[in-house]
């Protein structure tokens, strides 16, 4: 018996101190904000973005605005303001087709989101996610980049060289964008989308008819205003506008993001939650 009282006695000790150590050298507890916000020990390391006071807009010493990092060591991401549940404004209220309004309820139903099975996604939906996008902007080169962290590992290219659209127009996920500057405003015009992406998460369609002009304003340090007219009557009765806010989340940089080709989350798949037949090697 007092074998076994010591035995007992040097277990609790070690569990007592085991205790004190963790604290110590275990890192920060799960959902403590580390560099940029991101919630350590968080699923997928994300957490939201911290609460910062908005400062002015950053410029250049010419004057004019920059939508990515103010400097070479101000690293960061551009969020929807809303997080993965941001979507576009106004949506009840758009002209819609009949066959456009029959299949939004359908596409809610069975989420077979191209987004979601690694396709890149155009117009409004790229900027739609919970990772963010980085913009660069290369003045040498007369053109700005926009890469997507989540999805499948690519980037839109908007040319400020004055050029117009080719003729054809060849179809792409992301288009063929040409912009411009009008004050703080980047001014984007885009055609030559396929139709193999959807709008938001909502599912709100397009056909390969659509042309978009998106508009993006640096409001202050932490903000910028997205705003997208979308003109395409082979889904809509008349052109229509809507948009959100980003969101600066500071000290955070790309990341890798493994896209899995073979997603079975029961809520992304078709069958509106109940047992189907997931053994075909088709993607949508």
């Amino acid at each position: 018996m007092g074998l076994l009282l010591r035995s007992m006695g040097r277990l609790l000790t070690a569990v007592c101190l085991l205790a004190l150590i963790v604290p110590v050298f275990g890192g920060a507890p799960v959902g403590q904000q580390g560099a940029g916000g991101r919630g350590v020990g968080s699923v997928g390391g994300v957490g939201p973005p911290p609460v910062l006071p908005a400062g002015p807009v950053p410029r250049r010493a010419d004057g004019s605005v920059i939508l990515g990092s103010a400097t070479p060591s101000d690293k960061g991401l551009w969020l929807p303001q809303n997080g993965g549940a941001a979507t576009l404004s106004g949506l009840d209220a758009l002209p819609y087709q009949p066959w456009t309004r029959a299949m939004l309820p359908e596409r809610q139903r069975n989420q077979l989101e191209p987004h979601t099975r690694c396709k890149p996604s155009g117009s409004a939906r790229q900027f739609i996610t919970p990772y963010g996008v980085e913009i660069v902007e290369l003045r040498e080169l007369q053109r700005v980049f926009i890469f997507d962290v989540g999805g499948p590992h690519t980037y839109r290219t908007i040319h400020l060289d004055g050029r117009a659209h080719p003729t054809p127009l060849p179809r792409s996920y992301y288009g063929h964008s040409i912009g411009r500057w009008e004050g703080d405003t980047l001014i984007i015009e885009t055609g030559g989308f396929n139709e193999g992406f959807w709008l938001d998460r909502r599912g709100t369609p397009h056909t390969d008819a659509m042309r978009t002009i998106e508009r993006l304003t640096r409001t202050d340090s932490r903000t910028i205003r997205y705003e997208i007219t979308v003109n395409d009557l082979g889904a809509y009765t008349a052109p229509w506008t809507s948009g959100f806010n980003f969101s600066w989340e500071p000290g955070t940089e790309l990341f890798e993001y493994v896209c899995q080709q073979a997603n079975y989350a029961d809520t992304l798949m078709v069958g509106a939650h109940t047992s189907v037949d997931r053994t075909s090697a088709i993607t949508p």
